[in-house]
């Protein structure tokens, strides 16, 4: 059996893209194949599974030594399980940069694209297979582009996303911008979580200058209702940094609508951290960032002191 998982912290791509690969591995190479989570999935991707009638994939967090597994969507090993060298590696399919420290027993397939989605890479090289697909497939592929890419807002969009999406949406009868509009809506429903929930629910890891950050980004249509929560979320980040193993956390409220994001300024080090990397001065506890909507293109590589 062959485990297909994605990084920790799932959001729409990280839920969707095993799932999807999964698929692939059952009914078309007729490999035997499961899909797993890492953690719960933000609120867009449990809507995602609930509007295309799959369950939720089995949370797992521990590998054991020769498990066959695919990744999707990270090569990092820091956001995989901690046995993950040890398992046969069969696959990675992604569209982040190239991190390293990933080992394999023997030569496989690495598909790296500058997409703005794994589950375009993942339309691209399942082909005309996917015609054979039911509509979950499609749909959940669909969910995931629209996603990443904010609507095609965000600028890691390539006219290629967009092409997918669109043909996508057109074989399953919807309209894509009424479709994204129900995504955010349920994306921008964080009231069920906590504090230290939210620091943690699409966050990645990033080392800048010896210091670990936990480089965090909350995507909504309705950024007043985590603003309002600012001074918890300020207050809960030693916390959760502590917990964590990492010496700070940014948290980056991406406004989707009006293209901008909000950094939560705790502390000096996150202020001197925010007009070196984004040119801007910080007067207070929050700087709004004009244009910044992509963690992985605009605000991991400008971080810096």
């Amino acid at each position: 059996m062959i485990t297909v998982l994605a990084h920790k912290s799932p959001d729409t791509d990280a839920t969707g893209s095993p799932i999807i690969w999964a698929w692939y591995l059952n009914e078309v190479r007729k490999t035997p194949a499961r899909a797993i989570l890492q953690g719960t999935p933000n609120t867009e991707a449990a809507w995602m599974l609930t509007r295309w009638g799959q369950d939720m994939p089995e949370i797992v967090t521990e590998l054991a030594a020769g498990d066959q597994v695919v990744i999707c969507d990270t090569n990092n090993p820091a956001e995989l399980p901690a046995a993950i060298n040890d398992t046969e590696i069969l696959e990675i399919i992604d569209h982040h940069m190239l991190v390293g420290g990933l080992k394999t027993r023997t030569p496989i397939n690495i598909t790296i694209r500058p997409l703005a989605c794994t589950a375009t890479i993942m339309h691209d090289l399942i082909g005309d297979d996917l015609a054979a697909a039911p509509d979950w497939v499609k749909g959940v592929m669909l969910t995931c582009i629209l996603s990443d890419t904010l609507e095609f807002r965000s600028p890691t969009t390539t006219p290629h996303d967009r092409a997918v999406a669109e043909k996508l949406a057109a074989g399953l009868g919807i309209d894509v911008s009424e479709y994204a509009a129900e995504m955010f809506a349920a994306k921008s429903d964080v009231s069920a979580f906590d504090d230290a929930d939210l620091l943690r629910m699409d966050s990645k890891e990033f080392e800048l200058d010896g210091k670990k950050l936990r480089v965090s980004v909350l995507e909504t249509t309705a950024p007043k209702v985590l603003l309002d929560r600012k001074d918890a979320l300020l207050a809960a980040m030693p916390g959760v940094a502590a917990a964590d193993g990492a010496d700070e956390v940014l948290l980056f409220i991406v406004d989707i609508l009006n293209e901008e994001a909000t950094l939560l300024v705790p502390n000096d080090y996150v202020k001197q951290v925010a007009e070196a990397s984004f040119g801007v001065p910080v007067a207070g506890d929050t700087v709004v960032l004009p244009g910044i909507m992509s963690r992985k293109k605009q605000i991991i590589p400008s971080l810096k002191l």
